[in-house]
């Protein structure tokens, strides 16, 4: 199997030397060249062909959004953001993700010596599953824009209390505004696990609330699941569903990660399984890995109606082939179908 090839793009020498350690340390990683500055990109790209980019924000002549953008329209290729977790950084990623970067890695602290295995693992997991994905610039879905639902025929079921339990990883950023845009003001309650970093949530909530009619939030311990809002598992933290009587509300907890990941989709899932039954319904999509397969699967044991999102849409067509795989998934659609087909089963 050809090695993936890699293009580092960042103004700092030592971030440079860093990340070529660090991909090169993998064997079926080569990095074909490092760029200070957009420009510099541009000639490798076209002398390396490379299958994956890594892009800093803030670099000299041209920054890395307007380099994003103009790559998108001339030589699209998946592109992982290396982000800092500052609130500008948080924006800014966000900003890059919508432009069609695939996934984002949290700038490492500048020393090899300091730097853990984990995050190494990390960037080196996230640059091969971006090798994989699918590049869809978000100028090439506007055509493919689910309809805005009515809520006419949601009226009988606001009080039956119904739950919306999604899952999402990697290109899960998109996928998620995607899904919850076309949605009405009183749709039932949603419960959200993206996997994010701990500062990125509370900035991925605050931009999708500002898109869509429903209210969305970064959850809190002890928030309650109403009607015509949506709650994000915060980063670094797992979010659990919990019944008192007749409502739904959140626990949000720092145990142990699962399957690596912390907000866990599996943890969310399971919970619904045990509280809600066939009154949840589960939707994953687009990500790496398997999280939230078995998850799904309980769901559906459990009474629930569970779908995943296609091969075709999916930017990493991990976690939704693994819960087909599993027979988690009682329907399978097309990312901007997904919330017709829930709406539907509502």
């Amino acid at each position: 199997m050809p090695k993936c090839r890699v293009l580092i793009v960042d103004d700092s020498a030592l971030m440079r030397e860093l990340l070529t350690e660090i991909l090169n340390s993998d064997p079926d990683i080569e990095v074909v060249g490092a760029a200070a500055d957009p420009f510099i990109a541009r000639d490798l790209i076209k002398a390396h062909q490379p299958n994956v980019l890594t892009l800093d924000v803030e670099m000299p002549r041209m920054d890395g959004l307007t380099f994003l953008e103009k790559l998108m329209r001339a030589y699209p290729i998946p592109v992982v953001m290396i982000s800092s977790l500052t609130e500008k950084g948080c924006e800014t990623t966000l900003r890059a993700l919508s432009l069609g970067a695939i996934d984002y890695i949290p700038k490492p602290k500048l020393s090899i010596a300091s730097g853990t295995l984990d995050l190494s693992e990390e960037i080196i997991a996230r640059v091969k599953a971006a090798a994989t994905a699918r590049v869809i610039p978000r100028a090439s879905l506007n055509g493919n824009n689910a309809p805005a639902l009515s809520s006419a025929h949601l009226s009988q079921i606001k009080g039956s209390h119904k739950i919306v339990a999604v899952g999402a990883s990697t290109g899960g950023t998109e996928a998620l505004r995607d899904f919850l845009e076309p949605l009405p003001a009183d749709f039932p309650a949603i419960a959200i696990v993206q996997h994010m970093p701990e500062k990125f949530t509370g900035q991925f909530a605050k931009r999708l609330d500002s898109l869509c009619k429903i209210s969305v939030k970064e959850a809190a311990d002890g928030d309650r699941l109403l009607v015509g809002h949506a709650l994000i598992a915060p980063g670094n933290h797992h979010m659990e569903l919990v019944r008192h009587g007749a409502e739904y509300s959140v626990k949000i907890t720092q145990t142990d990660p699962v399957n690596r990941h912390r907000p866990s989709v599996d943890v969310l899932f399971n919970s619904c399984a045990t509280h809600a039954g066939a009154n949840a319904i589960g939707v994953i999509l687009t990500g790496m890995g398997a999280d939230g397969a078995r998850g799904l699967l309980a769901m559906r044991k459990a009474g629930a109606f569970t779908v995943a999102q296609d091969e075709a849409t999916s930017i990493v067509f991990g976690m939704p082939k693994e819960a087909i795989a599993c027979g988690a998934a009682q329907e399978v659609h097309p990312l901007q179908k997904i919330a017709s087909a829930v709406a539907n089963r509502l």
